[in-house]
């Protein structure tokens, strides 16, 4: 059965830097991350045990959706993979229950994480993530949809008949 009804792509920026302040041009050795390696990269302004800007880096979800990170939080560069990736599955499991609450099917659900690396440090973190899904809905009083059951059926109709059983 070909549904007739069909919403696009929901796209969600759900994670984006709130605030990304870069450190001042003071050099002393303050450890802001202490499980961070304190060996300074040639051409960075600090290790990333003393870097002002991983520390200070706080995400927050953009969607309009009930899901985690409404407020703005620290996300440690460490575990920004896995979490970005939790919460990006939190919008997946959103769209399959309000397609199942409306008589529609997940068609597709695309997740992409996008990667930086911190002008301070260098380190490399989960800078955000979006999710894209697309959900058929089925309208059974539409009398295209009607039309469409029954051409489907005539054409159906004796498809796969053993002969020779």
């Amino acid at each position: 059965m070909t549904p007739i009804s069909f919403s696009g792509s929901i796209g969600y920026n759900s994670y984006f830097p709130v605030s990304a302040t870069a450190g001042n041009n003071d050099t002393s050795a303050v450890v802001r991350n202490p499980a961070a390696s304190r060996v300074k990269s040639p051409g960075r302004k600090s290790s990333p045990a003393e870097c002002e800007t991983c520390s200070n880096r706080k995400y927050q979800d953009g969607s309009d959706e009930n899901v985690s990170f409404k407020a703005a939080a620290h996300i440690s560069p460490e575990a920004s993979a896995a979490v970005v990736r939790s919460h990006e599955q939190e919008h997946v499991s959103n769209a399959y229950s309000k397609a199942a609450q409306k008589n529609g099917q997940v068609v597709s659900a695309t997740v992409s994480l996008q990667s930086a690396i911190c002008p301070e440090c260098g380190r490399s973190y989960i800078a955000g993530g979006t999710t894209n899904t697309q959900i058929k809905y089925y309208n059974e009083q539409n009398p295209y949809q009607k039309d469409l059951k029954l051409s489907d059926s005539i054409k159906y109709k004796g498809r796969n008949v053993d002969l020779w059983g």
